[in-house]
């Protein structure tokens, strides 16, 4: 108990250095790279997988919150872009796994997680329960977090605007988030004694979508829930990075570089394609296709006058068409024999 205890205090502690420090989803970041740190010196650090589960509850939960029905009912007028979007999904991680196996050596898991644009909850919550090296997703999947964050200011900055309009959410009533986090954790917990991969954050996910798409919920999650999903994953996480060696740094800093450049090569060739195809605006599309979270995506693009509803609805699809794609993929290369 003094353990976990102890790397609670010292991951919340990393969390509030990074948000003072301004750094994106800093309770994520910053908790991460204070147990490491911790762990990486000698110091005892632990945190039991429960925990872990419920802070996958309620990512997933926060995740589903975006998904209503106004939404998914415009999904029909934009078909042919969603349809590219899936077959840029499946060429981005199709050409990263590759690349991350044949040039840097990783094995067909870690290759397929850490490849996947977008899903980085996702992806990590998969390697912690087995499948791949978790120190080398998490690496890669914080490299492409690091670069999407930077990239974006960037073009913000470029394009005269000095900074986004973030939208404005409702936050759902304490009742009903307490009751989505209960039911996802109850549905994740029987999901993962049948062998179902991050069971615990797709339950969350389904359960928080399917309530509001039928009304049962309004609004995101809380934002002091969000930060303490991210401070425990964090956390945990932090126990597992103090594995990597330090002559891996330089490597894993390469093939993370290499495989968010090939994510946004192909994000914008995908879009350039669906730009022709519908008539949309190029900046429209690639916004609404390029490998960034979902807030930091939907700020920029209302904030350069795009349609929010097409950039979150797509961002949002991205994310369910790899929970699809990704167990697939993984499956596919575990048939054909790793390498």
């Amino acid at each position: 108990m003094l353990r976990i205890c102890a790397t609670l205090a010292l991951g919340a502690a990393g969390a509030a250095t990074a948000s003072m420090l301004g750094l994106p989803a800093a309770a994520l970041i910053g908790s991460c790279l204070a147990v490491a740190a911790a762990a990486g010196a000698g110091l005892p650090v632990a945190l039991p997988a429960r925990l872990r589960d419920i802070a996958f509850v309620i990512i997933g939960v926060s995740l589903g919150a975006g998904i209503e029905a106004d939404l998914l009912a415009q999904s029909r007028d934009w078909s042919i872009s969603l349809a590219m979007l899936a077959a840029s999904l499946v060429a981005t991680v199709a050409v990263g796994a590759a690349m991350l196996r044949r040039v840097f050596g990783f094995d067909a898991d870690t290759a397929v997680l850490s490849s996947s644009p977008g899903t980085m909850s996702y992806a990590v919550a998969v390697a912690l329960e087995g499948r791949g090296d978790v120190t080398v997703v998490t690496a890669l999947q914080l490299v492409r977090l690091f670069m999407m964050v930077t990239t974006v200011p960037l073009l913000v900055f470029a394009l005269g605007l000095i900074e986004a309009i973030a939208p404005v959410h409702q936050t759902m009533q304490p009742y009903t988030f307490a009751g989505l986090v209960l039911a996802g954790y109850a549905i994740g917990a029987v999901g993962g004694r049948l062998g179902l991969p991050a069971a615990c954050l797709l339950a969350g996910m389904i359960v928080s979508g399917a309530a509001h798409v039928a009304g049962l919920a309004e609004g995101a999650a809380p934002g002091w829930a969000i930060a303490v999903g991210f401070l425990l994953t964090g956390s945990a996480l932090g126990t597992r990075l103090r594995l990597i060696r330090k002559g891996h740094t330089v490597r894993l800093l390469r093939a993370g570089i290499a495989v968010v450049l090939s994510a946004t090569l192909l994000s914008f060739a995908f879009a350039a394609a669906t730009a022709a195809l519908t008539g949309l605006p190029l900046g429209e599309v690639w916004i609404a296709f390029a490998p960034g979270g979902v807030e930091a995506m939907a700020a920029i693009g209302l904030a350069l006058g795009y349609d929010p509803a097409f950039v979150a609805l797509h961002h949002f699809a991205r994310i369910l068409i790899l929970l699809v794609l990704v167990p697939a993929m993984l499956g596919v290369l575990n048939r054909s024999g790793r390498t």
